[in-house]
């Protein structure tokens, strides 16, 4: 690992502020920087002495008034250097002194370190980029930490059943036939797609995602999705219907993803209708966009819940999935530059619209 920058004030055998006596490092650089600048100030104090005396004695000549022009000059010299270094050190050495303790906070792991906005002109901006920073990295850890207890948790349940089906056989309590293997088959590919939406939303964020673009029929792909869930429909009750628009057959996207994206929201939508009701899958083609809108006459959803509908691990009253399926979804339409939104009105149902881009695939 480099050492990154450093001042040329920087000791070359100091130890980098990131390591382990990073707080002493930074305490020895801003006594040298101290001194260097009293110095500095100093001479200074002093060419203006000298600078006043030649002043005086060429406007006056070697004169007894001269020499009191001179001595009346120092003292307000020295008070205006002593002003301009007390000055400097309140507006920004001191402000300075502060980020730099707060720096080293957040570097040994104090997410929750804060600098106040005050001093000169340059400070203050550099301590409110210091403090988005610091609320940034706070936020990632809270949704790191949630992340892996949202996971833990999701992986608890397939993993019990698995193991609780295991021993029952090594016990004797049951054969190992074929209804009992086909439970652990069933809850394996729990976790397989669980593991498998994880890797998705990691590329997503990543920015890693490969999309492979393709002319595609969407007209075909909405209604094999409809058709691929209209046994699971009925069975709950719910009746599908298909509207598609016209000039569907050569639209450019990547047609694996965008199947999982309908499949997602038709999936949604037939489980938040526990009772029956009606879902429309409709696409259609306008002049420069395509959309697919999937409507239910379910549940819905309440404001404070809307708000909050693509989060990862997010779950709807109805929802017996690992709540990671509108967050894929959001993310696949992102990467293809679209958009996706949702509206509810709780006890009459939701509606969803995806928006796509028309492109040209690149030779």
């Amino acid at each position: 690992m480099g050492t990154g920058w450093r001042s040329a004030s920087w000791d070359s055998n100091a130890e980098w502020w990131s390591q382990r006596d990073g707080t002493e490092a930074w305490q020895r650089f801003g006594r040298r920087m101290a001194l260097r600048l009293m110095v500095g100030f100093l001479v200074f104090f002093g060419f203006l002495v000298a600078l006043g005396a030649f002043i005086a004695s060429a406007v006056l000549g070697s004169t007894s008034e001269s020499r009191w022009v001179v001595v009346v000059l120092a003292p307000l010299v020295v008070a205006l250097v002593v002003v301009l270094i007390v000055r400097y050190v309140r507006r920004t050495w001191l402000p300075v002194r502060e980020l730099m303790a707060a720096a080293d906070s957040l570097a040994d792991g104090d997410y929750t370190a804060r600098v106040d906005a005050h001093g000169s002109a340059t400070v203050r901006p550099v301590a409110r980029s210091f403090n988005t920073m610091a609320g940034r990295l706070e936020q990632a850890d809270q949704q790191r930490r949630q992340l892996l207890a949202d996971l833990g948790h999701e992986l608890r349940t397939p993993l019990t059943v698995v193991r609780g089906e295991v021993e029952a056989m090594l016990d004797g309590v049951h054969d190992p036939d074929q209804t009992h293997l086909e439970l652990l088959l069933e809850e394996v590919s729990v976790m397989e797609r669980l593991i498998e939406d994880l890797r998705t939303l990691g590329l997503a964020e990543a920015g890693a995602l490969a999309l492979h673009p393709e002319p595609t029929d969407v007209a075909q792909l909405v209604a094999d999705v409809a058709d691929a869930h209209r046994r699971a429909a009925a069975a709950a009750g719910v009746d599908i219907d298909v509207s598609l628009g016209q000039d569907l057959d050569d639209v450019v996207l990547d047609p694996i993803r965008i199947r999982e994206v309908v499949a997602n929201l038709v999936v949604n939508a037939v489980r938040a209708m526990p009772d029956g009701g009606r879902l429309a899958v409709k696409a259609a083609r306008h002049e420069s966009t395509l959309a697919i809108e999937v409507t239910d006459t379910g549940v819905g959803i309440s404001p404070e819940d809307l708000a909050r509908v693509f989060d990862r691990f997010r779950k709807g009253s109805t929802s017996t999935g690992s709540g990671l399926g509108l967050t894929i979804s959001r993310d696949l339409v992102e990467a293809h530059g679209g958009t996706i939104a949702m509206s509810s009105t709780p006890g009459r149902g939701t509606a969803v619209i995806v928006t796509l881009p028309l492109v040209e695939l690149s030779a």
